[in-house]
């Protein structure tokens, strides 16, 4: 009896104690509904829209504690300051935030501080969005506003956090200007939509412009900033609402300084357009060796390839023929391993029907010997095929019929290939497999509207890659075949200069980037599926 007592006692605690655990579970406060409410200002000091502000000191009182967050980056005051401000707190939590200018402000002008999305309570971090605070230091606000949208002038998605800017059009404002000296008023779009608004301004002529202010510097450095702008004089007050797309701009020749990447090559970098640098050796070089130039695909530089390796340095100059800009340049040689041949394809696997082959060399291909080239078919039937070296891809194409649910393979025997030193390849043999036509899907397009032709119209895979691309002199109807089941965009850029490539644009010429249109959604292509869109191109 005692022993069944004792066994319940202990079951009656152990029951308790399970309870209190479950009760503990249940009890775990959870500090009643969701904070979502942002914090209020109570009161600034001196009051917000002040006029003949003649202090530095900015006190703003809230109703619950606050902290500052990412000040840095959302914090605009226009016009720009020469000294940031100090502003407190900049760690911990406060009802009181505090401004403490530092520079001389100017007379009889309106400054406005956007505190952005950077107040935020201290429990849930709830942003008082765009806080500003305006103030005069002269007798009356300015009250003027000038709004609009910003843009890529070549992606789909927008930048963020773009300063805009207003230039006065006075007798100190001059070509140099946006280089080198702050806007009269700035706004920034932040990391929200690319729409700004600039407020409190003064009736006048500007110049306005849209900024990817990487620097953080308050004007355009060209080297790194995307640009907008309206090429038209802006005249306060104005109802218009004005599109800035940004661009950046044709980079500005600039060389590096050179050096041996391997003990036959040398690689040299730039900025700008590869067709106008010419690279001269000045060293007396023997007549046994030979060098070549090409260009690395898809980088800004220029691979000199040299026969030689044993020279002790090198004398060259880099010479830009449009400005006859010429850098000279003495590379030493160091002990490093010669680059060698490597061969990769564009594929190892499966092709698609219609599909192109291509294999490309890690040093510069000079010759192609087909007699040492096998191509086949399915059961070891031979296939007819042609080559082609593209010496600017440094590739080589091969040309045969690719059918559908088909096999082939690509061998190429030692000797094959020979790159520019005399090196050949070994034995490279490619499988390739067709698809069936049935796994691929098409889609035809047609441009409506206001389209200025000629055009190019680049199909995009959903990450915005160019899968495929049309040249149109006149409109007409386009189809792209054999897609990969997915979902697609489409492109339109005019060619407004014929060349068939998109063009940026110019700010010291106001000229623009060319116009690049994008379908406003992506296109889903099916297997075994036809498809047919209209494009209708806006202004």
């Amino acid at each position: 009896m005692r022993s069944l007592q004792t066994w319940l006692c202990r079951l009656f605690l152990v029951l308790i104690l399970f309870s209190m655990v479950q009760c503990a579970n249940r009890g775990n406060p959870s500090g009643g509904p969701e904070d979502k409410t942002p914090p209020v200002l109570l009161k600034a000091s001196p009051d917000n829209f002040t006029t003949e502000f003649s202090g530095n000191t900015i006190t703003l009182t809230f109703d619950e504690f606050v902290k500052l967050n990412d000040i840095q980056k959302q914090l605009v005051i226009s016009p720009p300051l020469k000294y940031k401000p100090l502003i407190t707190p900049q760690s911990g939590a406060s009802r009181e935030i505090e401004i403490k200018i530092k520079d001389t402000l100017l007379p009889n002008t309106t400054y406005t501080i956007n505190f952005g999305q950077s107040i935020v309570d201290n429990n849930e971090s709830n942003p008082l969005p765009f806080l500003t605070y305006v103030f005069s230091t002269g007798t009356y606000l300015d009250s003027l506003t000038l709004g609009g949208i910003v843009k890529d002038a070549f992606e789909r998605k927008p930048d963020d956090f773009i300063s805009v800017m207003l230039y006065p059009l006075d007798s100190t404002f001059t070509d140099t200007t946006i280089y080198s000296i702050p806007p009269k008023y700035i706004t920034n779009t932040l990391d929200s939509t690319p729409v700004f608004e600039l407020r409190n301004l003064k009736a006048g002529a500007y110049r306005l412009l849209a900024v990817k202010d990487q620097a953080s510097n308050n004007f355009y450095d060209a080297n790194s900033d995307k640009i907008g702008f309206i090429k038209d004089t802006i005249v306060l007050p104005t109802d218009s609402l004005y599109l800035l797309s940004l661009f950046n701009e044709e980079p500005e020749f600039k060389s590096s300084v050179p050096s041996f990447a391997a003990s036959n090559k040398i690689i040299f970098g730039y900025s700008g357009k590869a067709e106008d640098i010419r690279i001269n050796t000045l060293t007396p070089l023997p007549d046994s060796v030979r060098n070549l130039i090409r260009k690395q695909p898809e980088t800004d530089t220029l691979n000199y390839w040299i026969s030689a390796n044993k020279l002790d340095s090198l004398l060259f100059t880099v010479e830009h023929l449009p400005s006859q800009q010429i850098d000279s340049y003495t590379v030493r040689s160091r002990k490093l391993d010669m680059d060698s041949l490597l061969i990769t394809s564009s594929t190892r696997g499966p092709i698609e029907p219609e599909g192109k082959f291509y294999i490309q060399g890690s040093t510069p291909l000079a010759s192609v010997d087909t007699s040492q080239i096998r191509v086949q078919v399915s059961d070891s039937l031979p296939q007819a095929y042609s080559v082609r070296l593209d010496s600017t891809e440094n590739k080589v194409w091969f040309d045969f019929p690719v059918e559908a649910n088909s096999s082939y393979s690509i061998e190429l025997f030692p000797s094959a290939l020979t790159d520019f030193f005399g090196m050949v390849n070994d034995s490279l043999k490619y499988n390739l497999k067709s698809d069936s036509y049935a796994n691929y899907g098409t889609l035809r397009v047609n441009l409506k509207g206001p389209v200025r032709y000629p055009v190019m119209v680049d199909l995009l895979d959903k990450d915005g890659k160019q899968v495929q691309k049309r040249y149109l002199e006149r409109d007409m109807q386009m189809e792209f075949r054999l897609l990969t089941p997915g979902n697609y965009g489409i492109r339109v850029i005019y060619d407004e200069n014929k060349n068939g490539q998109w063009d940026t644009g110019s700010i010291k010429e106001l000229r623009q980037a060319e116009t690049v249109k994008y379908y406003p959604q992506l296109i889903e292509i099916r297997a075994n599926w036809e498809r047919e869109e209209v494009f209708t191109v806006t202004n």
